[in-house]
């Protein structure tokens, strides 16, 4: 599996980047609503709605209650726990060795894990705004919310999660952040994505080293330009390190 060559080039760096997918936390059972048969059906017209409609700007505002539906359903995962993947980056961080940690994730596993320079790219369900008055509120407060629409308890208006959802630019300061880390990474290490979703996958381009490693269960794009490939779960990978 190459586990030799891999801890030998973690010992020789000391500026690692990571930069995660949804199969860092598939392991911690949360699902790729991608590859999940997960759209809503509509009784109305009698279509289903794939998740990337449902997850848009225009479907929020347009079918806010739906949308809510499927959100909480879906997308919390309030009891998942971080996995071997998880607390192996918290642990490279805490030695000093990893530098950022960049994820496509918004359930906050690695924070829980004990990370502290996490980069969340599609923001966090963990942090909600008021639309309006611009109030932040925790995830309890929109789960716990009466009816299916969470409300600001200061103006009343639409409490939104602090998420990206399609329709919307990702945030400048993130992809700024995540930007340089790669550029001054000595070693990026790739796992758990597909690396097809922009604009975050166009990122890796900005690494310039020679220590790129992939470890996904599937083959990407970017297999060729990788110094290490390893197909396998990124749990039983970087937890046997």
């Amino acid at each position: 599996m190459n586990l030799k060559k891999l801890r030998t080039m973690i010992g020789n760096s000391n500026d690692i980047v990571f930069f995660g997918g949804a199969g860092v936390s598939t392991e911690s059972g949360i699902p790729d609503f991608r590859s999940e048969n997960s759209g809503i059906y509509d009784e109305t017209d009698k279509s289903t709605y794939p998740p990337e409609f449902i997850l848009s700007y225009s479907f929020f505002k347009e079918h806010t209650d739906e949308f809510f539906k499927f959100y909480k359903s879906k997308m919390i995962y309030k009891d998942a726990k971080p996995n071997d993947a998880h607390k192996a980056l918290a642990k490279l961080e805490a030695n000093g060795k990893l530098k950022a940690v960049i994820t496509q994730n918004i359930d906050g596993l690695h924070q829980m894990a004990g990370s502290k320079n996490v980069i969340e790219l599609h923001g966090t369900v963990h942090k909600n705004f008021c639309m309006d008055c611009n109030k932040g509120f925790d995830l309890g407060y929109v789960l716990e919310s009466p009816g299916t629409v969470p409300k600001c308890d200061k103006c009343g208006a639409i409490v939104k999660p602090d998420v990206v959802l399609y329709e919307e630019p990702l945030d400048s300061g993130s992809i700024e952040r995540a930007v340089r880390h790669i550029k001054e990474a000595d070693m990026l290490i790739i796992g758990g994505t597909s690396l097809v979703v922009y604009p975050a996958a166009g990122m890796v381009k900005y690494y310039g080293g020679n220590k790129l490693v992939l470890v996904n269960k599937s083959q990407t794009p970017y297999d060729s330009k990788a110094d290490l490939v390893i197909h396998d779960s990124l749990g039983k990978v970087l937890g046997s390190l």
